[in-house]
C-alpha cells in the first residue's frame, strides 16, 4: 500500500515489525532516503512518523491514559521557510470520555510546544464512534475539524475494520489546511 501511494509523510500507529528491523521496513516500503521516528517503547503498540523530508527533531509526549503508547511527534523540514510538525496518535477504544481526556492532554502539549507560525498536522487511529464525538471538538480548538470528510468511491467515510465507524482521522492547523 505504501509503495502504491508514494506518500511524502506518514503518521503510523502500531508501528511494530515482525523482525524488529524498522529501517529495513522503511527502506522497502518508502525508500532508503526516508527518515523515520518511532516512539521508544519495548512492547506495546508504538506510534511513529515516516518522512521523505528531514526530521529535525522528534519525540514522544506521554499519554497518561495508556501504558503502551504515547503521542509521537516530529518537526519536519518541508520545502519552504515554515517547518511542519506531525503528530501521530492512537486513542483508547474504551469510550468517548477517555478519548476526550486524551485529546485535551494532546491539545495542551500542542499549545506548549508548537510555534504558532509553523504548520501542524495531527492524525491517526482515534477510535471514534461518530464524527460528533467530544474528542474531535476538543481537537478542533487547535486544528480544523470540519466537513467535507474524505470518503471512499462508494461515499463511505468510515474506516473501522467493518467500515461502520470513523476511526481514522487527519487534521491540519489553519495555515496548512488552507494549502
Amino acid at each position: 500500500i505504501f509503495q502504491g501511494l508514494l506518500p511524502d509523510i506518514v503518521l503510523i500507529q502500531e508501528f511494530n515489525y515482525a523482525n524488529g528491523d524498522l529501517r529495513a521496513l522503511v527502506d522497502t516500503a518508502f525508500g532508503k532516503d526516508f527518515a523515520f521516528f518511532v516512539e521508544p517503547r519495548v512492547g506495546g503498540i508504538p506510534n511513529g512518523i515516516v518522512s521523505r523530508y528531514p526530521i529535525l527533531a522528534s519525540g514522544a509526549w506521554v499519554d497518561a491514559s495508556v501504558p503502551d503508547r504515547a503521542f509521537a511527534w516530529a518537526r519536519i523540514d518541508v520545502p519552504g521557510s515554515i517547518d511542519l510538525w506531525a503528530v501521530s496518535l492512537h486513542l483508547l477504544t474504551t469510550g468517548g470520555t477517555q478519548r476526550n481526556t486524551e485529546a485535551a492532554q494532546l491539545v495542551a502539549y500542542l499549545a506548549g510546544n508548537i510555534p504558532n507560525g509553523d504548520y501542524l498536522v495531527v492524525g491517526g487511529d482515534l477510535n471514534t464512534e461518530t464524527d460528533a464525538e467530544p474528542a474531535l471538538a476538543t481537537l478542533g480548538g487547535t486544528v480544523i475539524i470540519a466537513p467535507p470528510f474524505p470518503a471512499d468511491a462508494n461515499g463511505n467515510k468510515n474506516t473501522s475494520i467493518n467500515r461502520n465507524k470513523p476511526h481514522d482521522w487527519l487534521f491540519a492547523r489553519a495555515g496548512l489546511d488552507a494549502r
